[in-house]
């Protein structure tokens, strides 16, 4: 099956501008491309609303992974037999499709690695280690991934930098007005942030933030793990220097993610793993280093993984990122409307704008039970505090209940959920 194919689009689009000219949410049903959603969980049907934690993966991602194993599998670069060519061609040929994806000039820009979180301390242990000194700040936000905080806090302990958040506001949106006056306040040489928080579900004005960030000499990491699936990305247009996005969110394999640099900072940046497939050369008196990105890629990498993160771009722009967004804003909209009506809820922030996730919390009910009785309705959802403790505590709860959407997600979903937090209130009333 070629990408795209299977996955059935309803409703008109304007040519070439890929959104609709229907005013109602454009509607996909593609859930049939995913074979995991087929089957019932506790007697349900499987309303899968933890896409943000991981997406579930469409049946082009799965053929393509297993046709690799079954009839190109080898290790990369070194071999000169058919088998180790044609799996250097094909892991490559990923790394090509992902600078596509991203707007990157070079696919030398392009570093595989095992998710966000290795992406960060790649940066923070290689490019932070090289260039940031004792009382340099590292700026980022107050709806923070952890994973683009304790990088810096390690390396804060090893080099005396300081890790300076922006506040947000009580809708859940980044103080501007602050994030401008501590870029001017601050000795900042790195902004790092999230394009859309996993927490809540805001969408950052990443290039207005970017852009005040590169005009005071600072460099810029975008964590893009929540955007790109949501967002079409073009690293230049935002003016990252660094941006880090994973495969498992992107309806590709867990295991393999990408940190994309401008080639000037991966050419300057020391390597940070050491092994095999990094080196230009070996001796007991030194080594020597390949160049990007093979410098930042030791040992055998994830393989088999590249590859189904390349099918599973491949699918998501067959079905088009603007549609599957138009698709899951409508859903989105429902939702907030539906649980507007729950006695008891309350929605976490509001935002400006916001992507593909709702987090909230029911009075007297703890998310983690919240969580368990719409298992029992057939609804997945993510508890808990999302590694994004300092957000949580920002809004006031230790924890929520998260729904958050993809574009296999449908109105029925919905349903499921709302009528899941129904029982819950009877049981808690």
């Amino acid at each position: 099956m070629m990408a795209g194919q299977g996955s059935r689009v309803e409703g008109q689009a304007r040519e070439g501008a890929g959104v609709s000219l229907d005013p109602r949410p454009l509607t996909l049903d593609c859930r049939s491309d995913f074979p995991i959603l087929s089957q019932r969980v506790n007697g349900r049907r499987l309303a899968y609303l933890d896409s943000a934690a991981s997406a579930q993966k469409p049946r082009a991602v799965l053929d393509a992974m297993t046709a690799f194993q079954e009839t190109a599998y080898a290790n990369i670069h070194r071999g000169v037999h058919t088998l180790a060519e044609r799996a250097t061609v094909a892991y490559e040929g990923a790394r090509a499709r992902v600078a596509r994806f991203v707007g990157a000039d070079d696919p030398a820009e392009v570093v595989f690695v095992r998710g966000t979180t290795e992406a960060v301390n790649l940066v923070a242990n290689s490019w932070g280690a090289a260039n940031l000194k004792p009382g340099d700040a590292v700026l980022v936000t107050a709806l923070e991934h952890h994973a683009n905080i304790v990088p810096w806090q390690l390396l804060a302990g090893r080099t005396g930098l300081r890790l300076i958040p922006c506040p947000v506001t009580d809708a859940g949106d980044v103080d501007l007005a602050a994030w401008e006056r501590l870029l001017d306040a601050e000795p900042v040489k790195l902004a790092a942030f999230l394009h859309v928080s996993n927490a809540i579900g805001t969408v950052n004005p990443a290039r207005e933030m970017a852009a005040m960030a590169r005009a005071r000499g600072a460099r810029v990491l975008v964590d893009a793990a929540q955007a790109v699936v949501h967002l079409p990305t073009d690293v230049r247009a935002l003016g990252a220097d660094f941006l880090c996005f994973s495969g498992h969110k992107l309806y590709g394999p867990s295991g393999i993610g990408v940190l994309w640099a401008r080639r000037e900072l991966l050419e300057a940046m020391p390597p940070w793993q050491g092994g095999g497939d990094m080196i230009r050369s070996v001796s007991f008196a030194g080594t020597t280093f390949a160049e990007p990105p093979s410098r930042f890629e030791a040992g055998t990498p994830a393989i088999t993984e590249a590859v189904g993160l390349a099918a599973a771009l491949d699918w998501l722009e067959g079905v088009g990122i603007e549609r599957a967004a138009a698709h899951e804003r409508g859903l989105v909209e429902e939702a907030l409307a539906r649980l507007a009506e729950v006695p008891g809820l309350r929605v976490i922030g509001t935002p400006r704008e916001r992507a593909a996730v709702i987090s909230f919390v029911m009075d007297g009910v703890h998310p983690h039970d919240v969580g368990q009785l719409l298992d029992e309705e057939g609804v997945a959802v993510r508890v808990g505090h999302h590694c994004a403790q300092p957000a949580m505590e920002r809004f006031g709860v230790p924890a929520t209940a998260r729904a958050s959407f993809a574009a296999y997600s449908d109105a029925e979903d919905v349903e499921q959920l709302v009528r899941g937090l129904g029982r819950v209130r009877e049981i808690f009333a």
